[in-house]
């Protein structure tokens, strides 16, 4: 009774440490190693090898053993189905052989045993549900005090263990390996300037900019809104000899014309109403550095003209003033608007184009250059998760998804999508199904945005219409390319009553765009 006792104990502290080691680390082939040495210090098992499938060459090789030479274990190779190990691949069942001295399917491929009297061989499968991943097997001295089935139900949980640590380590290394091709995949995204990007028509668009960077040339930057032509000037400025000066933008969309020259030139004290101080302009503020004119296309014609001045002779007054005030800045400018088709309708000066498009770049919108996508998605992802202590990462189909839109705000936009998405999303990992909903819930309000816009851009358009001709809506009717009746609709539609606002005179070459 004794006997048995200590065969128990001796049997439950094997499993403990076998159990223990095997999952100390993802060291897999040492755990291994030291499973097989607990069961032969534990429970006398002279022998013991863990054969494994290998996928590469469709044979079954012994990867770890107690009491064998490299030499042996490298001669342990079988065929499925091949001998004891082979057969309990194939079979899935496990084998006992009492004598291997009297088994005709034992090979003693390693040539281990040169005595085989006395030797009992146990072969267990290590499989996880019906995936068979190898075999268990070991050598004990025949006794005739243990059965084999006691031995057998202590090797199948070994063998269970064994699976278990088995395929924890193949999760280990395939997640391993997918981040190591992640990153591979993440070298390939090249950094300019905050300017992330993967695809040939950036690499090209960043060529350009490194080319240039280093000259004073005009440079005209051209792309939709969103694609990010600020951050491509501000690439340019901080790679250029002018790094370490002012880098100045302005947007010439955001600013009311009778401002923008103010804003622009500078003014002295008493130039205007409300000119209480003099103040530097735009370009006195960029001297030794770079000057940004975003939306270009939006500048007035009377502007325009003051600003080629500047560009060709780099002096200017200020507003107000009379002293000639040299400066050395080099512009840059950006514009989604088509300023071809605005010079042919006397919207925008052919010389001053000129100008500026020494130097053309066109940032491709982000539906050109779906390469970019997961890249920026990876990007805003590190940039919020950091900003917001979250963890959040998106599911392959959700990229997807977000590959298949067509993202008519750009980078903005998938920008502005993580950010919403990373401070509301409750879980880690983001499905398509949440994607989906949150482009959906996107696209209403911008449709919204978008009719509005247009209204008032048209509400404009008549106003100013109307202010060019005193308010005589024939005349503004045929200046906007509208019937007399199509105007006076617009008219009631937007409330425009003519003691609202002040008739201007109307500029020689006025002519905006049809409706």
């Amino acid at each position: 009774m004794m006997q048995v006792m200590d065969r128990k104990q001796a049997e439950l502290e094997a499993l403990l440490k076998v159990s223990a080691v095997l999952s100390s680390s993802f060291e897999l082939f040492e755990n291994l190693q030291q499973a097989m040495k607990i069961l032969s210090d534990f429970l006398d098992m002279r022998r013991g090898t863990i054969t494994l499938f290998d996928r590469a060459t469709g044979e079954l090789k012994i990867v770890v053993a107690h009491g064998l030479t490299p030499e042996q274990i490298a001669r342990g190779r079988y065929k499925i189905g091949e001998g004891i190990v082979g057969k309990v691949v194939k079979t899935g069942e496990p084998i006992v052989v009492p004598d291997i001295g009297k088994e005709p399917l034992f090979l003693n491929r390693t040539g281990a045993r040169i005595e085989k009297e006395n030797i009992s061989f146990l072969c267990v499968p290590i499989k996880i549900k019906d995936e068979i991943l190898g075999v268990l097997s070991v050598d004990r001295i025949f006794d005739e005090s243990i059965s084999f089935e006691e031995d057998l139900r202590v090797l199948r949980i070994v063998a269970t263990l064994i699976g278990q640590a088995i395929k924890l380590y193949q999760a280990f290394w395939e997640e391993k390996t997918r981040r190591e091709e992640l990153e591979i995949e993440l070298q390939k995204r090249y950094r300019f300037h905050n300017i992330v990007y993967a695809s040939e028509k950036m690499r090209e668009v960043i060529k350009t900019c490194l080319k240039i960077a280093g000259t004073k040339a005009p440079v005209l930057i051209r792309g939709e809104s969103g694609t990010g032509k600020e951050l491509v000037a501000k690439a340019i400025h901080y790679n250029s000899p002018r790094a370490k000066a002012p880098f100045v933008a302005i947007n010439c969309a955001a600013i009311p014309e009778n401002l923008l020259e103010a804003e622009l030139f500078g003014y002295e004290k008493g130039a205007f109403s409300g000119a209480y101080t003099s103040k530097k302009g735009k370009f006195e503020l960029a001297n030794g550095g770079t000057l940004f004119l975003d939306e270009i296309g939006d500048m007035p014609l009377s502007l325009q003209a003051k600003l080629l001045r500047v560009l060709q002779e780099q002096s200017f007054e200020r507003l107000g003033g009379t002293e000639t005030l040299k400066v050395d800045v080099r512009i840059i400018a950006a514009t989604h608007r088509d300023l071809e088709a605005m010079i042919k309708e006397g919207l925008f000066r052919e010389d001053l184009y000129y100008r500026l498009n020494v130097v053309p770049i066109f940032l491709p919108p982000l539906r050109k250059r779906p390469e970019d996508i997961p890249v920026l998605i990876e990007h805003f992802l590190e940039k919020f998760n950091r900003e917001y202590g979250k963890s959040i990462k998106f599911s392959p189909r959700a990229v997807k998804v977000l590959l298949g839109y067509s993202w008519p705000g750009n980078v903005r936009e998938l920008e502005n999508l993580v950010e919403r998405i990373v401070l509301l999303s409750e879980r880690e990992e983001v499905s398509e199904e949440e994607v989906s909903l949150y482009l959906k819930e996107q696209k209403d309000p911008e449709k919204k945005g978008l009719v509005k816009e247009i209204s008032e851009l048209e509400k404009e358009r008549i106003i100013e219409a109307l202010k060019a001709c005193n308010f005589n809506q024939t005349k503004a009717a045929r200046l906007l390319g509208l019937t007399r009746r199509q105007l006076g609709y617009r008219i009631k539609k937007y409330g425009i009553k003519k003691d609202e606002y002040s008739p201007l005179r109307a500029p020689l070459s006025y002519s905006p765009p049809h409706l």
